[in-house]
């Protein structure tokens, strides 16, 4: 199965970093990490080819990697966005 092989994990965190550059916030870049812990472990052979334990493994190393992402480079201490006017405002 096309699933089962490293590259495609690692072609597909390519394609969502390439992606982030057009949607800012660390969107993507979480599930891309993600994605290159999966390919990585099965380059590494570590991991099996069950697609259950692939999908449960991208989404773990995409959540703490979405998570540190935004602990190290999201929103600061302090820093609020304040909306001064309404976008539904003649």
């Amino acid at each position: 199965m096309l699933w089962q092989q490293w590259w495609v994990w690692l072609t597909a965190a390519a394609v969502l970093g390439i992606a982030e550059v057009f949607m800012p916030g660390f969107v993507l870049l979480g599930f891309g990490v993600g994605a290159v812990v999966v390919g990585i472990l099965l380059w590494l052979g570590l991991l099996g080819g069950s697609l259950p334990v692939l999908i449960l493994v991208f989404a773990v190393a995409s959540l703490i990697a979405w998570v540190l992402l935004r602990r190290i480079a999201g929103v600061r201490k302090g820093q609020v966005k304040v909306w001064d006017t309404d976008i539904n405002e003649p």
